[in-house]
């Protein structure tokens, strides 16, 4: 525990970034769940791709700050993902929309 304790203490800002985009990652399940609990069935929201592109590219960012190849190359591949499934989502509505 006192690890966690010094880790946290020694709060640095791009710490609080990686955190942030951690937060922000991790939001997108709950929109998700509480979207799919209102709608009785499960539902992927739009805002559940945003928050996933938003909260990769800070991880991205941090990811790249740290140089850490592990975490970036991985969500390098998924915001190409989140941004094409973003596309489909718009691409649907537009069709719907004729």
């Amino acid at each position: 525990m006192s690890w966690f304790i010094g880790w946290f203490t020694d709060m640095t800002a791009w710490k609080t970034i990686g955190i942030v985009g951690q937060i922000v990652f991790g939001s997108r399940f709950f929109v998700q769940w509480w979207m799919s609990e209102k709608a009785g069935r499960s539902v992927i929201p739009e805002a559940f791709w945003y928050l996933s592109i938003v909260g990769g590219l800070i991880t991205m960012v941090y990811a790249f700050h740290i140089e850490e190849p592990v975490f970036l190359m991985p969500q390098i591949a998924a915001l190409v993902i989140y941004g094409r499934n973003l596309h489909l989502v718009r691409r649907e509505k537009r069709e719907l929309a004729r």
